[in-house]
């Protein structure tokens, strides 16, 4: 899975990046755009952070943290969805997808690691 995951986090990030850069310069957007920027790409921040984790509970409670930020990133995606600020609903829809995956698989990691104790 952390072959597959640092990557893929990482994309993510790089997509919601120029996503961004693509959304109408008004005030709303902007707002929204900076909140999604900074959830998005702290999914594969912190994902990478985990990586390094001195301990398994310091992995479980960053795993945590990445799971919340990719959770938050879908909400701040479908406000974009719904508001019809952007210009791309098939490449938002696309964005909103990959969030819903990276979220379910971080929250079965979650799950698991609780299940051990």
């Amino acid at each position: 899975m952390k072959n597959e995951l640092m990557p893929r986090t990482k994309k993510f990030a790089l997509d919601i990046i120029q996503f961004v850069e693509t959304l109408p310069k008004t005030q709303s957007a902007g707002i929204i755009g900076k909140q999604l920027l900074r959830c998005a790409t702290s999914v594969g921040a912190n994902y990478r952070a985990a990586q390094r984790a001195k301990s398994k509970a310091d992995f479980e409670y960053k795993i945590k943290i990445v799971e919340e930020e990719s959770d938050e990133s879908i909400y701040w995606l479908e406000l974009l969805l719904e508001s019809k600020m952007s210009k791309d609903d098939s490449k938002l829809q696309l964005l909103t997808q990959e969030a819903d995956e990276l979220t379910a698989i971080l929250s079965s990691i979650a799950i698991k690691l609780k299940n051990k104790k």
